[in-house]
């Protein structure tokens, strides 16, 4: 028997799906280790071994396929603790780093202050040379700067450097000569060079994002390391793929030489798997929420693709390349409940994570979490969390509340778990907004996917929030990014810069570009082993603007259209965006199309497991209650005794209304009395407004 195991490291729990070549699947969680997160994941691969019966060597021997989400690099960045990093750039330009835009993130903030730069001011060395915009040679680099600004690098014992100079995108020679001067002296230095990175246009951007990737890669390439090491010690000898950010997968090799690509290694697995149990109903296009222990990720997948975006923020730090459009807010099970200094109640972004965690687990947590409200409220059993493996303690939760935040407001603890609960709920319906309502997204179009250990108790209210009629919570809801990323493809996304006004660009010049990008692509996929030419897909984009503005947007087009009919087909590309985006173009105007980067991405079409279908029953959905228990009803403002729901053995066709409980051993998803649901066959938990139930349970069962 095979396996293939999708590991996710979260903040607070690691996450195993494990798939064997039936297409049975098994779910597992181990408490995340932060030291050391191979640790987790070795801790988890013993529970899967112990599982099956079978001691741990001969499990690993028998696996296949571990596809890897990581957060390494991301808790490096968010906690400031990357490796010692140099930078060598322009002389003149040592603090664009501080610089960055030259305006606030916040613009009417007054108090906001840019974060501490990633590469203080003595370690950023200046070189003498200067190459301009069309990759004209203005200054010669001088060799005795470049020389000085390495030996100022080596006497500060630097482990990682980036090498980034102005218009590099349109000149590599000089970052080139740079490149091997380092190579030279510090062999054993983590080098990052800009053009080779992110070749365009926008020297912050670029400088920012090479400075990321050097700040991390140290640390990436140490995990990766260490995590072959110790899989290969227990026997795997199977394929190993890590998650990027661009929701695509990649080998340790070439992950390690783009360490800042993992920065959203783990939520870029969820808009893959939402689409998967969406795509069971027919749906094309979902929205996927994912609320762990520490955070509340949401995407958005739109005609079957996720949502990208070609540039970001992460701990206000920019990053420039491909990622999946994905918003994270501080709102998880270990979110703390705290008092401002207006008297308003607030949730997070402070958490209690996986040490100590919320007060109910006993590990020391003395202040009021997310999860330790949901337990007061009833949507928790004490005796059931993990399957009966961690007991929650209800006493110390209420103790915490009503210290932390009851006693503060003179309410009851019941009451101020009713209000922990709805304001963390309005935080994640706000967040949505601002990944669909602010974008020109009607969200109620789309089915809400709901996962996470903590998403589908708070699921039915966020969708009352937003007035969305249909939830879908996934039997592997817990364990959302991992399934995900099962079920993943090799992906590289390239860039290039070519700024030309629509009637001055060369079309023979932009087709060469694109023919470059994509062997590059090809050549990478190659040595990833992806070599027959039916497993490999080719898409094309550009980054254009209207004359006269400031920002561009990503168009996607067909390369086999635009070698017919040129740059009118692009400007038409750009006027049906920029409605869709905006509500208008400038198509009747007739304003000239402005043309920044060319984009090529490549995906490695992988083998996907099998999807195990359930076969309808017609059984009383009565034989799978396993009690009843008091659970509050925000929309009534009290609590009531409610039917609660074996999820393990509930099947296809299963239908019932709420409010109700169903339990799974790692996951509960509260059912508001406003919703109906209906198991699909699937086997997730489809939860719809009652007054579309004849609608959409024919889309469901039939």
């Amino acid at each position: 028997m095979g396996y293939r195991i999708g590991i996710d490291v979260g903040g607070t729990f690691t996450d195993f799906l494990m798939i064997d070549d039936a297409g049975n699947s098994s779910v597992f969680k181990t408490s995340s280790t932060p030291q050391d997160p191979s640790v987790g994941v070795l801790a988890g691969m013993r529970e899967m071994a112990d599982s099956l019966g079978i001691d741990l060597e001969r499990f690993a021997g028998e696996v296949d396929l571990i596809v890897h989400g990581t957060t390494v690099t991301t808790n490096a960045v968010l906690t400031g603790n990357g490796v010692k990093t140099g930078l060598i750039t322009t002389e003149g330009f040592r603090d664009i780093l501080e610089m960055r835009r030259g305006y606030r993130e916040e613009l009417y903030n007054n108090k906001l202050t840019p974060p501490a730069p990633l590469v203080p001011r003595d370690r950023r060395l200046p070189v003498k040379e200067r190459i301009d915009a069309s990759g004209a040679v203005v200054l010669a680099l001088d060799p005795q700067s470049l020389a000085d600004a390495v030996d100022a690098l080596v006497a500060e014992q630097v482990q990682a450097v980036a090498i980034c100079f102005m218009h590099s995108h349109a000149n590599a020679e000089h970052e080139q000569l740079a490149k091997a001067m380092v190579r030279e002296r510090l062999p054993g230095a983590y080098l990052t060079v800009s053009s080779e990175l992110l070749p365009q246009a926008r020297f912050y951007e670029r400088l920012s994002t090479a400075a990321l990737n050097s700040y991390v890669g140290p640390i990436l390439k140490r995990y990766l390391e260490s995590l072959q090491s110790n899989l290969a010690r227990i026997g795997f000898k199977g394929v190993l793929l890590i998650m990027q950010s661009n929701g695509g997968v990649a080998t340790p090799q070439s992950t390690a030489s783009t360490a800042v690509m993992t920065l959203l290694s783990g939520p870029a697995g969820g808009p893959v798997a939402g689409l998967v149990f969406t795509g069971v109903q027919g749906y094309d296009q979902c929205i996927t929420v994912d609320m762990g222990g520490t955070s509340f990720d949401a995407s958005v997948v739109q005609r079957g693709v996720p949502l990208l975006r070609s540039e970001g923020w992460i701990a206000r730090q920019r990053l420039a390349l491909p990622m999946l459009d994905i918003h994270t807010i501080g709102a998880g099970g270990g979110s703390i409940g705290w008092i401002d200094d207006g008297g308003l109640l607030r949730m997070g972004p402070q958490s209690a994570g996986a040490q100590p965690g919320p007060a109910c687990y006993g590990r020391g947590g003395k202040l009021p979490t997310c999860t330790d409200a949901n337990l007061v409220l009833g949507y928790l059993e004490p005796e059931y969390f993990l399957g009966g493996r961690m007991k929650l303690d209800r006493d110390a939760a209420r103790q915490a509340i009503d210290q932390h935040i009851a006693k503060p407001l003179g309410i009851s603890v019941e009451q101020a778990a009713a209000g922990m609960f709805h304001v963390v709920n309005v935080n994640m319906a706000a967040g949505l907004r601002e990944i669909t309502v602010s974008r020109g997204i009607d969200p109620r179009e789309y089915p809400l996917v709901v996962a996470g250990g903590a998403g589908p108790i708070h699921g039915a209210m966020i969708a009352l929030e937003l007035e969305l009629p249909v939830i879908v919570v996934p039997r592997e809801s817990s364990i959302f990014c991992a399934s995900g990323m099962l079920r993943s493809d090799f992906k590289h996304s390239y860039v290039r810069t070519y700024h030309a006004l629509g009637a001055e660009a060369d079309t023979r010049v932009m087709a060469k570009h694109f023919a470059e990008l994509e062997r590059q692509g090809r050549q990478v996929l190659h040595d990833e082993k992806v070599t027959a030419h039916d497993r490999v897909r080719v898409e094309h984009a550009i980054d254009m603007r209207y004359l006269g503005q400031h920002n561009e947007i990503t168009c996607n087009f067909d390369i086999v259209r635009f070698e017919q009919d040129g740059i009118d087909y692009l400007r038409s590309v750009l006027h049906e965006e920029h409605e869709r985006l905006y509500g208008y173009s400038l198509r009747e105007a007739g304003t000239e199309a402005e043309l920044v980067n060319l984009r090529v991405t490549v995906l490695g079409i992988t083998d996907k497991p099998a999807m195990k279908f359930m076969t309808r029953i017609d059984d009383d959905i009565a034989t799978c209650e396993k009690g009843r228990r008091q659970v509050y009803l925000p929309s009534e403002g009290k609590f009531a005794e409610v039917p609660v729901y074996d999820g393990e053995r509930l099947q296809f066709g299963h239908q019932g209304s709420g409010p109700a409980i169903i339990e799974q051993i790692t996951t509960t998803t509260f059912v508001s009395p406003e919703f109906d649901f209906v198991v699909d066959r699937a086997g997730s938990y489809c939860l719809y407004l009652r007054e579309i139930g004849h609608t959409y349970l024919r889309r469901v069962l039939e």
